[in-house]
């Protein structure tokens, strides 16, 4: 089975298109204000709204209120949800949406028990753990830390770059791979090289 490609970070209709056109199965948009990537949700649902089919659009969250969320997954029936922070199984379900719960992880974890925390998630998404960040880090974890079977699909995440993601998928098997930073020339804005490149390289494996 091919592994599937999410783009994050999108803040532009025609980054979004690009992606689309060489191959992405999602796109992410940050609503987390301090991120330099942070899209509004008017901004969000008109790029949502030209979107071919069989795209996803992932709403991103950290520890946002019910009322912001609210104003963005109201406006289309495609949204999908990522919750960034500290939500508890009970609130990602709150919304009554399919969602992904992100989990930053660190060597010493005991990744399977924190899988396990979110039986209602769709997939869960493995990033690097840093101190006070809550994603978006650029930064790679150590994948062998990752349990050969889990109880949901994973989505890897961290440091992936057009040079290292069919390492990442041939040692990891992935649902799906996430990527930002890594395919950008600058914050927010994708590299159509570099989003080709990583396209590829996630699904040659």
């Amino acid at each position: 089975m091919s592994c599937r490609v999410k783009i994050c970070g999108i803040t532009n209709v025609e980054d979004a298109l690009m992606a689309c056109l060489h191959g992405a199965d999602a796109l992410g948009f940050v609503f987390y204000e301090k991120s330099p990537r942070y899209v509004s949700p008017t901004v969000a649902n008109d790029i949502v709204s030209h979107l071919p089919p069989f795209v996803t659009p992932i709403a991103l969250f950290v520890d946002a209120d019910s009322a912001q969320i609210d104003s963005v997954i109201k406006e289309n029936p495609r949204w999908l949800i990522q919750f960034h922070g500290n939500e508890s199984e009970s609130e990602c379900l709150s919304y009554q949406r399919p969602y992904i719960k992100a989990l930053r992880v660190k060597q010493g974890d005991d990744v399977a028990a924190l899988v396990d925390t979110y039986p209602s998630a769709s997939a869960v998404l493995l990033d690097a753990y840093k101190e006070g960040v809550p994603g978006g880090t650029g930064e790679r974890f150590d994948w062998s830390i990752i349990p050969a079977h889990l109880s949901k699909p994973i989505i890897l995440a961290g440091g992936l770059t057009p040079s290292n993601v069919k390492l990442a998928v041939l040692q990891v098997s992935p649902y799906a791979v996430d990527v930002s930073g890594g395919v950008e020339m600058s914050k927010g804005i994708k590299s159509e090289l570099k989003v080709q490149e990583f396209i590829n390289g996630a699904k040659c494996v």
